[in-house]
């Protein structure tokens, strides 16, 4: 797949992901919800068999932001001072030196974070809500923009531990990487047969801060949040929208979150676009990344062979979207 040179008026940030892709081919989805998450000041969980170059695809990422990466490899022995950091005694000073773990980055990789117990996975979760760690009696902040991308295996359960439904909810989208077309393949095998060429540093750390004040000014009608709302309502009553027959299949629909994360990554993904207000297609967009993982499903549905998925589409498909008429926008 070859990339086309974006414009000299383009988005800044469509000159970072022209970038990443003269590393990565193909993930076009997984690298906009990227972008999106970074305006969004969300984060990200993906779900893919591993070699799908998503440690790849979030370092390439941090270089052409000149943000600094971290990667930890999360495993059973990991404890919480592993991730955030701890107090270390220096004997020839007699004092205690705060040592910071490598959660202290722009972009941090997770990966395999449901290999880790639960003490290091609520160390990661107050450092993903309020971007702070707190060692001893002190509290750190993280460097802005922070996101973590963490990412699952799916083809192993042995030796893992359930994220809890708090932290899930935390994320605000979760992204499901498939194989490439064979023709990515086949650009991936030659590009791997030669030396491979950097992404050069494209936008700064305080550049995206400021493309996060202009994407806050980003105009959301209130009949889009009217049908986010609806969507995310749904998925807790199937029966309201004439889908009764989902009922069985759903334990726990979205929480509020959800509705938030619809609205916000709606507002991030028409920036990187171009415009200054938000369309229902927006949503449609985002809805299956923003809410498979906050679906809690029934025994029966896994019975039935009935996914996350293929509920929200049906949501989707029963939920009409608003007649939203801009003008001078």
């Amino acid at each position: 797949m070859t990339s086309t040179k974006p414009s000299k008026s383009a988005h800044p940030l469509e000159h970072v992901l022209f970038e990443v892709k003269r590393t990565i081919v193909g993930q076009d989805v997984l690298l906009e919800r990227m972008a999106v998450a970074l305006v969004a000041d969300g984060h990200l969980l993906v779900e893919g068999v591993p070699g799908l170059a998503k440690t790849l695809a979030v370092r390439s990422l941090a270089a052409a932001i000149t943000g600094s990466f971290q990667r930890v490899q999360f495993t059973p022995d990991l404890v919480p001072a592993d991730l955030v950091g701890t107090r270390v005694y220096h004997q020839h000073s007699g004092e205690f030196k705060t040592e910071l773990g490598p959660v202290f980055a722009n972009l941090l990789l997770a990966d395999e974070i449901n290999r880790a117990p639960a003490k290091v996975q609520s160390a990661l979760l107050e450092v993903m809500q309020e971007h702070q760690v707190t060692i001893g009696r002190e509290t750190f902040r993280v460097p802005e923009p922070f996101l973590v991308m963490a990412t699952e295996n799916p083809i192993e359960s042995e030796g893992t531990y359930p994220l809890p439904e708090a932290q899930v909810d935390r994320f605000m989208m979760k992204v499901v990487v498939d194989y490439p077309t064979q023709p990515e393949e086949q650009a991936i095998v030659e590009r791997a047969l030669r030396p491979p060429e950097p992404p050069r540093p494209m936008v700064t750390a305080e550049d995206l801060i400021a493309m996060r004040a202009r994407a806050q000014q980003v105009y959301v009608d209130p009949a889009i949040v009217d049908y986010a709302v609806r969507l995310v309502s749904v998925t807790r009553s199937p029966a309201t929208a004439g889908l009764g027959e989902l009922e069985r299949y759903v334990t726990y629909g979205a929480s509020p979150r959800a509705s938030i994360a619809l609205v916000t990554g709606a507002r991030a993904l028409a920036f990187l676009r171009g415009r200054t207000y938000v369309l229902p297609r927006d949503l449609s967009e985002l809805a299956l990344d923003v809410l498979r993982h906050r679906l809690v499903l029934s025994y029966e549905a896994l019975a039935d062979d009935v996914d996350a998925d293929t509920i929200i589409t049906r949501v989707l498909g029963a939920v009409r979207a608003p007649d939203v008429v801009l003008q001078n926008r």
